[in-house]
């Protein structure tokens, strides 16, 4: 295929990414990662095996700096419980980078299979607008840097933001869901973060592909963060416009689909 078709291909997923997260708060990475996927499947521009782990750090490192508007925003309206902050952030960080080190271990059908089932989780929760039960309280510091680990290492193995992770756990939790959202936009960022470095640590001294930077993919990384950014504020706008419901459960019936190709990839 034409190299042009690659980075228009790019562009688009970055629009859809930054326009979905912008209206419905969604972690960008939960388009870019199975977008990603299936269009180097397509290209054939690396190999198969490295196709997965370069499709989800490629992610984490646009989702740095498509994170920033959104944690400066939080910032600026106080929101952010900064107890919870400085509690999670050791574990979430010490997540992504032992993630990006495991990851690429996996063979490739678990690694598909793994990003597949989380799909599912977000599929269903997008289509039933299910919200856990908040009726427990934050832990203490040992209990809080357990979570942060866990909620690290899922974000960097899917190749998400840290908020599809910790914004449902914080309002398990009994968090204000304003304070959730907006403590969770601030540590997206040291997730996201950790995350790159650690696929970047696992892939430094290996030649996968042209363009790559340890398992980022530099051409896809440019194209998606550029259109992203670009794309955000208008999906702010419209989130005041559009009623979300209808959209949430198109979008859930489409990753949901999405998903089933990602399980029988992994199968087959």
């Amino acid at each position: 295929m034409d190299p042009l078709f690659f980075i228009a291909a790019c562009l688009l997923i970055g629009a859809l990414a930054g326009f979905l997260g912008g209206l419905l708060g969604i972690g960008g990475g939960i388009v870019i990662v199975p977008a990603l996927i299936l269009l180097l499947d397509e290209m054939h521009l690396m190999p198969v095996s490295a196709v997965t782990p370069v499709a989800v750090a490629t992610s984490l490192a646009c989702i740095i700096f498509v994170s920033i508007s959104a944690a400066l925003a939080q910032l600026r309206a106080g929101q952010v419980d900064w107890i919870i902050a400085r509690r999670w952030v050791v574990g979430l960080i010490a997540g992504g980078l032992i993630a990006g080190q495991v990851a690429v271990l996996l063979p490739m059908p678990v690694f598909r299979a793994c990003i597949g089932a989380f799909l599912v989780f977000v599929s269903a929760v997008m289509l039933t607008q299910w919200r856990p039960a908040p009726h427990r309280a934050p832990p203490g510091v040992v209990g809080s840097t357990l979570l942060g680990l866990m909620g690290g290492f899922v974000s960097s193995i899917a190749g998400i933001g840290g908020g599809n992770v910790i914004v449902p756990t914080l309002v398990y939790l009994n968090v204000r869901v304003h304070q959730a959202t907006a403590t969770s936009s601030v540590l997206g960022l040291p997730v996201a973060l950790a995350g790159s470095v650690g696929y970047l640590v696992a892939g430094y001294d290996e030649s996968i592909a042209p363009g790559t930077w340890g398992y980022i993919y530099l051409p896809a990384f440019g194209a998606i963060v550029l259109s992203a950014i670009a794309a955000a504020p208008l999906g702010v706008r419209a989130a005041g416009r559009i009623a979300p419901l209808p959209l949430r459960r198109v979008f859930g019936a489409v990753l949901a689909v999405v998903a089933a190709r990602m399980l029988w990839s992994a199968m087959v």
